[in-house]
């Protein structure tokens, strides 16, 4: 199942500096581990913004959430999710 995900960032301007960088390297590891697994195909970053959008391929949304919660930047993400469909003009879905 895919799903389509705009991920905006909100950490807090008082938060420890050292514990910020810590959070954004844990991220990143967590985030290049699930895109070596397949899970992640597409992750492109909003310009001007701390925010993403992605796309999941995975196999339920029981699956997406254990993912996305487990994100060391869970508790700091507004996420918006969208599921996919294939779109019978998809140049992939011709006979």
């Amino acid at each position: 199942m895919l799903f389509h995900l705009r991920m905006d960032v909100s950490i807090p301007h008082d938060l420890d500096p050292q514990r910020r960088e810590d959070l954004i390297a844990r991220e990143k590891a967590r985030a290049l581990e699930l895109q070596r697994a397949g899970k992640w195909p597409h992750l492109w970053r909003i310009a001007g913004k701390y925010s993403n959008i992605s796309v999941l391929d995975v196999e339920s949304p029981d699956e997406l959430h254990r993912i996305l919660s487990s994100l060391p930047l869970f508790p700091y993400l507004q996420i918006e999710v969208t599921p996919l469909a294939q779109h019978p003009s998809e140049l992939a879905a011709q006979p």
